[in-house]
């Protein structure tokens, strides 16, 4: 069966950026995908993300669900039959839907597992935290919306990483199969905003055994709030295992 389209509203998209080692990022991925460097790091990070009034495209807005979701990603390239190719790879996603869970992977591109969410948000500050219920996953974020972006190494300003994050729409997943699915994000009012970072920790970024001390380094966070999107399946992509897990 085909996977519909979706249409949703990105309600918060925080995404918690850390800039990583090229070696230790081409590790985790599955070939044809290696990394996309910025200033010579690897990209990759935590996206926060609450969607709200999700349907199927054509379906009014009060028939839409919302969710907490959660994906760890990272920024990656590969060559496509007009060059190359940029998006993200998502080793992982989580949701507090048990519809999420139980559709990802069946009737929309992407496996989620559940997760138990706390957020407190208001227009000043930002926590997120979520614990996973296999127990292999906690995350604690907290955040305050800014005007510019500093202390940046990956990007000199917000329009560079604006630019860099919206030219990685594609998403890929593990379809359990041994192939990629993906999504593609589609909306005509991108805006995104910056955050100060006041803290984070991410079990999966801070396991020593997946990322070597200093080879993942927090560098930045963006914000997105009340974006209209909508979400595209795209054709399976062939990959082959990654070198670490």
């Amino acid at each position: 069966m085909r996977a519909p389209r979706l249409a949703s509203t990105i309600e918060r998209r925080l995404l918690v950026n850390y800039r990583v080692a090229p070696e230790v990022a081409a590790a985790l991925l599955p070939a044809p995908l290696r990394p996309q460097l910025v200033n010579g790091h690897a990209v990759a990070g935590i996206c926060l993300l609450r969607l709200g009034e999700v349907r199927p495209l054509g379906l009014p807005r009060a028939l839409g669900l919302r969710s907490e979701n959660a994906a760890h990603r990272f920024a990656v390239e590969w060559d496509g039959p007009d060059g190359v190719q940029t998006g993200v790879y998502i080793p992982r996603r989580d949701t507090g839907s048990a519809l999420n869970a139980w559709a990802g992977g069946r009737l929309f591109p992407g496996a989620h597992g559940r997760a138990d969410f706390e957020v407190r948000e208001d227009e000043r500050e930002i926590r997120v935290a979520l614990a996973t219920r296999d127990g292999d996953l906690r995350v604690d974020v907290t955040v305050e919306p800014v005007g510019e972006l500093r202390g940046s190494a990956l990007f000199a300003d917000l329009a560079e990483a604006s630019r860099f994050f919206r030219q990685g729409a594609k998403g890929w997943s593990p379809d359990g199969a041994g192939g990629l699915d993906g999504m593609e994000l589609h909306t005509d009012r991108w805006q995104i905003g910056a955050a100060a970072v006041r803290t984070a920790a991410s079990s999966y970024f801070d396991a020593p055994d997946r990322f070597p001390p200093g080879s993942a380094e927090l560098d930045c966070a963006l914000l997105m709030r009340q974006v209209p999107a909508d979400w595209h399946p795209l054709p399976a992509l062939a990959a082959l295992p990654a070198l670490a897990a």
